[in-house]
């Protein structure tokens, strides 16, 4: 009796276990759906599964035994996946193995994205580099990953027109278009490799350390940082699947903890206006690609994703929270909120202006960010005289390429790589990015000039046009018609970002400490990323991993942060725009013995035909833009904007500085023990915001990527320069007789009366 019920037990834990995993749904029961289950995308997935005996299509992208009758079965291997996999995977989007699973039905697009800047960063290294003076040029030789483009020249993605234009562009300027990159070389393997160096060698070694460790994470061939705000995927998971900032998930699968931090939000995608992810806790249903998820890699260097939020980070703990709690730190900083970008309050997400191949490139391999963007202000803006479609291919973009005369038009057609997201009617025609491919959310209404922009939010705004407001004379402001109508030199010789960017942030003085003693170690992303595997996970990619060290250990200070009224200078494209600090990396080396190596060493590199200190102020589109431009004055009357400097104010950076009591009639210290309160930064005797002098001289470097950037030329600045001004006619002041004649009544004029007179003089001494 004992041995039958024995034996009936059995055979129920056995069938149980077979219904338990007769599929993958048996144990994740309620879990999302990747797609809506009417989507072509999920269609496509179940019919791939359903051939392999699996009809919700999980094997399709994860992997994994559908027939297995445990867990850990289930979990294993991959057979019959038509991709090719060869284990279960977590991560289907991993870079890794995306060709086996997004690259089913994106081929193109995954070709693609292994050479554009997200996986290579080959800008950014370049960058680095040459702060440091390890590679005085601006040739791109490195990337995370070593790659050659295979398949030539030309764009595997465009129209004909951008096609044509880029080839101009890649023969223009080929060291910022590379047909192949190296692997960043290894940072040092013992204390050999700094034993007997050079102080130059010794600098190389330690540029390596610190890019690898520090500035290399949010390549898309790692997950990266795993804290509040950084969770994220790897490949194509890192943009397209939704985390909270928190990590937690908040989906219906009962297999995931919901308290554990590191896990995607729902099992959706978010991607377009037609993929809409629904968040069960909240009841919250969304489309797009939030700018949130872009933070998790652009809260650093020129912080273009925070700002665009209104995020300014701050090195103080206000305002408490709860509890006298210092505030919650996101991306590893605290902030300080200030005026969002016009877009993002319209609702905009960073998809919304740029492009598949702002995002994904085109085939080709990058260098710089301005090889591979594609849009432009005017491209849905315009200009005062002429509509966007009104305007030549090429246009914002001045000396990069030859372009085709005549004006570029519309678009009524899409190219096949846009048909994958939602598809807009054309109506009069899509726009045209100044590069000639279409704008396939932006779209002109028949019959009119009304441009409309489709949000992937699921709005629709009218685009405000620059000619239509000039014709209808409903500029908001006499200002905004004087400065884009008026003075035509505004809108051909600036980016449009340069008057209305009203504040960027402005980091000066990146004091780097590399540290080689007592066994100090850092995370090194790109040997972590290297060491991958067949599931698709990297040495750093799973929760508590360590991933790869490396020897040394980096850290980072910094002078001083602002945000008010970005300097102006020159980007690659020949036109004026803000520059802020991009890598002033001043730099500390510690050797295995703990000595010092190098104390604030600041390298020299050639630029613009001099030779100045590699402190880098670098050409940017802050993405701050507000509607109402930053004043005439904070131009033409500011040194700091024209590149002089705060007021002259930080001088001396080259002398070490003391504090104590001495005599003030020789200079002596009363005390004997009196020591260094700041050392000195030789050669650096100017001040972090000062680009050149008034005679031309530049101090710092200026964009390290192009060969037009640079400071504002000698003419341009005499020409802007309109400080001390006010004298040309309160000098006469002490002449009553001759002051009575033009001043009020009234004592002091306001600003608005101010000019209300000066105008009334303008206009007598015409007559």
């Amino acid at each position: 009796m004992l041995n039958f019920r024995f034996a009936k037990v059995i055979f129920f834990i056995v069938l149980l276990s077979s219904w338990a995993f007769a599929d993958c749904m048996s144990c994740h029961k309620g879990i999302e759906n990747i797609r809506s289950k009417n989507s072509g995308m999920m269609k496509q997935i179940k019919a791939l599964g359903s051939a392999v005996g699996d009809p919700a299509g999980c094997t399709i992208c994860h992997g994994g035994n559908v027939k297995a009758t445990t867990k850990k079965l289930a979990h294993k291997g991959a057979p019959n996946q038509p991709g090719g996999l060869e284990a279960f995977v977590r991560d289907p989007g991993s870079f890794w193995i995306m060709d086996k699973t997004c690259g089913l039905c994106h081929a193109d697009t995954v070709a693609n994205m292994k050479k554009a800047l997200m996986a290579t960063e080959a800008g950014k290294i370049q960058g680095n580099l040459h702060t440091w003076g390890s590679e005085d040029t601006q040739k791109v030789k490195f990337g995370d990953y070593s790659i050659k483009d295979k398949d030539g020249k030309t764009p595997a993605w465009g129209t004909n027109t951008y096609k044509k234009y880029m080839l101009a562009m890649m023969n223009k300027f080929p060291d910022e278009f590379p047909t192949k990159l190296k692997q960043l070389p290894l940072p040092p393997q013992s204390s050999k490799d700094l034993t007997n160096k050079s102080e130059k060698e010794i600098a190389y070694h330690a540029a390596i350390t610190y890019q690898r460790s520090d500035c290399q994470r949010c390549h898309i061939g790692v997950r990266g940082r795993q804290g509040r705000g950084d969770w994220r995927g790897m490949g194509c998971s890192a943009c397209h699947i939704p985390y909270g900032n928190e990590g937690i998930y908040e989906g219906n699968d009962p297999t995931i903890n919901k308290k554990e931090h590191g896990h995607m939000l729902v099992h959706e995608i978010q991607a377009t206006r037609d993929a809409k992810v629904y968040v069960p806790s909240t009841g919250v249903t969304f489309s797009g690609i939030h700018p949130e998820t872009c933070n998790s890699c652009h809260n650093r260097g020129k912080r273009i994703g925070v700002s665009y939020m209104g995020m300014m980070e701050e090195p103080y703990s206000s305002p408490l929270m709860p509890g006298g709690k210092a505030q919650t730190k996101t991306h590893g900083k605290r902030y300080i909120h200030l005026a969002s970008d016009v877009h993002f309050k319209a609702g905009m997400t960073c998809q919304d202006c740029h492009t598949s191949i702002d995002m994904h490139g085109d085939g080709t391999i990058f260098g710089t960010t301005l090889a591979q963007v594609e849009i432009e202000c005017s491209d849905c803006h315009g200009t005062t005289k002429k509509y966007p479609w009104e305007l030549r291919i090429g246009y914002g973009e001045k000396n990069l390429a030859k372009p085709p005369k005549g004006p570029r038009g519309l678009a009524k057609t899409l190219p096949e790589y846009m048909k994958k997201g939602t598809v807009y009617n054309p109506k009069g025609g899509y726009l045209l990015s100044t590069r000639g491919n279409p704008l396939g959310n932006i779209v002109k209404e028949k019959g009119s000039n009304t441009v409309i922009a489709h949000l992937a939010s699921g709005k629709d705004l009218i685009v405000p046009i620059l000619k239509t407001k000039q014709i209808n004379h409903s500029f908001k402001s006499k200002n905004a018609e004087v400065a884009m109508n008026d003075i035509p030199a505004h809108m051909s010789k600036m980016e449009c970002y340069s008057c209305h960017s009203s504040w960027a942030p402005q980091c000066y003085g990146c004091h780097v400490k590399v540290d080689y003693s007592k066994s100090k170690s850092n995370i090194d992303w790109i040997a972590s990323g290297s060491t991958h595997f067949k599931n698709g996970e990297t040495s750093e990619s799973t929760l508590g991993a360590k991933g790869k060290r490396q020897m040394g250990k980096a850290s980072e200070t910094r002078s001083y942060t602002e945000w008010e009224n970005p300097i102006l200078g020159i980007n690659g494209e020949g036109l004026v725009t803000p520059i802020m600090p991009g890598c002033q990396v001043t730099f500390t080396v510690i050797g295995p013995n703990g000595k010092t190596l190098i104390l604030n060493k600041q390298a020299r590199v050639h630029d613009n035909g001099h030779i100045v200190d590699a402190i880098d102020m670098s050409p940017v589109q802050p993405h701050t833009t507000t509607a109402k431009a930053r004043t005439c004055e904070s131009c033409h009357a500011s040194q700091k904007a024209l590149g002089y400097g705060e007021k002259d104010a930080m001088i001396n950076q080259d002398k070490d500085v003391r504090i104590d009591l001495q005599d003030l009639a020789t200079g002596k210290f009363a005390s004997s023990h009196t020591t260094i309160q700041m050392k000195a930064i030789p050669g650096m005797n100017f001040g972090w915001s000062k680009v050149v002098t008034r005679d031309g001289k530049q101090l710092a470097n200026v964009g390290s990527h192009w060969p037009a950037s640079r400071p504002l030329d000698q003419d341009m600045r005499e020409n802007m320069e309109r400080t001390g001004a006010c004298i040309a006619c309160h000098q006469n002041m002490a002449n009553k007789k001759l002051w009575k004649k033009v001043n009020t009544t009234s004592g002091i004029l306001t600003d608005k009366n101010h000019i209300k007179r000066i105008n009334q003089i303008f206009h007598k001494s015409a007559k």
